[in-house]
């Protein structure tokens, strides 16, 4: 168990690197759109479409923490207020809906992302299924999160969202 319990913190906190890598790439991407655009006068024909592209995967990358610690979009009302077994029910229920969620992003991303393979990003000699494949990749990776998240809960070792955001941050 431990075993799973490691791969799935390797795969989590590369993604989660990869997405802090992203976003400083939408930002020096925007910044050269706005540059090129109100400063030199000519815009940049590729960087808006580029930044929009990596955002993307920065979004679906991020998912993977995202779920792993409980910090998606969840009825926190009932989880604020529910206690043992009620809460451990919740948070089953909320566990293996996000899994049918992602297991439907992968799905239906990967068809996306096989039937526009042909097409080109405007401006970008690029595929554009190299960014639809973000939704299947993105969640891909969140699953082993979500998996041992249960598992954690039906050991009754789950933490909150807050206390992960509060950990993430001690380490940076």
């Amino acid at each position: 168990m431990q075993f799973i319990f490691a791969i799935e913190r390797r795969i989590t906190r590369t993604a989660l690197e990869l997405a802090v890598l992203a976003l400083g790439l939408v930002v020096a991407l925007t910044f050269y759109q706005v540059v090129t655009r109100f400063v030199i006068g000519h815009p940049s024909t590729w960087s808006e479409v580029a930044a929009r592209s990596v955002m993307m995967w920065m979004v679906f990358l991020g998912l993977a923490w995202t779920f792993r610690h409980g910090a998606m979009v969840a009825v926190d009302f009932l989880l604020d207020i529910s206690t043992g077994r009620f809460r451990v029910a919740l948070l089953t229920v909320i566990g293996i809906a996000s899994l049918i969620f992602l297991l439907l992003l992968i799905w239906f991303g990967t068809g996306m992302a096989l039937r526009v393979q042909k097409q080109n990003l405007a401006g970008l000699s690029v595929s554009i299924a190299w960014v639809y494949a973000a939704l299947p990749a993105g969640s891909l990776l969140a699953v082993p999160g979500v998996i041992v998240r249960l598992i954690e809960v039906w050991q009754g070792k789950h933490d909150s969202a807050e206390d992960a955001i509060e950990d993430l941050e001690a380490q940076i």
